[in-house]
């Protein structure tokens, strides 16, 4: 019998199943002459213990599906399911809590509180589920994001991105089913930028977590196991151990339809609230 530490992978969906799917989903905005089809129809899995990254020209609906598969945002139509827990049938309280318990989010914007330091915004989630922190655990995270010598420094006292590896950590803390990245290294320089997806690509290889992550760049999509490329709301391809060469070359045919369709999805923005992370 395998010897179990407090080191242990994040807790996992079922095995066998996808750490999230979506079956059917549609997303529509505004009614009658101003209605818009952020989504149409979308069928998508997201496999346990890998790193998928969602791409698509501007408007293509990447950001909503992200938002929905996440329950920052309703669906219009379909299913949205994490491990076997249907997000569609759920009410606001239990939504909740499965986010706080079970999901992961990084953000373009970093979203730290500026007047907690490091230490305290990577525990923030843990604080308020009212959840004890697992020092082996949290240890273990911030030693391999690099930010041990960081710990009582507020936001400002940090470098973007280490701004953004403090929020990787947070993210981290819960041992969440899956993670959510919303363009994490839009507001960084290449280097940081580099950083902060070498995190996230270790975090997939060694601890086995399940990271979703929305990137218009195809040389971060280059860390993924998986890119799944939309259009005009639909899924309409995907590539395996993709490189950044391929991943620009398809994008740049979705580009070009899209521009000759004038096809531009406009969502409804999404704020996130301090329990998202």
């Amino acid at each position: 019998m395998t010897e179990t530490t407090g080191t242990a992978a994040p807790s996992q969906p079922p095995a066998g199943g996808p750490a999230a799917r979506a079956v059917g989903l549609s997303k529509t905005y505004g009614e009658g002459e101003t209605q818009v089809n952020a989504l149409r129809s979308v069928d998508v899995e997201f496999e346990v213990g890998r790193f998928t990254a969602i791409m698509g020209p501007s408007g293509s609906g990447k950001s909503t599906l992200m938002h929905v598969m996440a329950g920052l945002d309703s669906a219009s139509q379909g299913t949205v399911y994490i491990g076997d827990s249907d997000l569609t049938t759920m009410k606001d309280n239990d939504l909740t809590k499965l986010r706080r318990e079970r999901m992961g989010f990084v953000f373009q914007a970093f979203n730290l509180v500026p007047t907690l330091t490091a230490e305290e915004n990577i525990t923030l989630p843990l604080d308020i589920a009212g959840r004890s922190v697992d020092r082996e655990w949290f240890d273990l995270v911030v030693g391999t994001v690099g930010l041990a010598d960081r710990l009582t420094h507020r936001p400002s006292e940090l470098s973007g991105g280490q701004q953004q590896r403090v929020a990787c950590a947070r993210a981290m803390a819960t041992r969440p089913d899956i993670i959510f990245a919303d363009e994490p290294t839009g507001n960084l320089d290449s280097r940081s930028g580099a950083e902060v997806l070498g995190f996230l690509r270790r975090s997939v290889d060694e601890f086995g977590q399940t990271i979703v992550m929305v990137t218009h760049d195809a040389h971060a999509a280059a860390y993924a196991d998986r890119v799944v490329f939309l259009a005009d709301g639909e899924l309409v391809d995907e590539l395996v151990a993709p490189d950044a060469q391929a991943i620009l070359e398809r994008m740049m045919t979705f580009e070009q339809a899209a521009g000759a369709h004038g096809n531009v999805v406009q969502p409804a923005p999404v704020t996130p609230t301090a329990e998202q992370g």
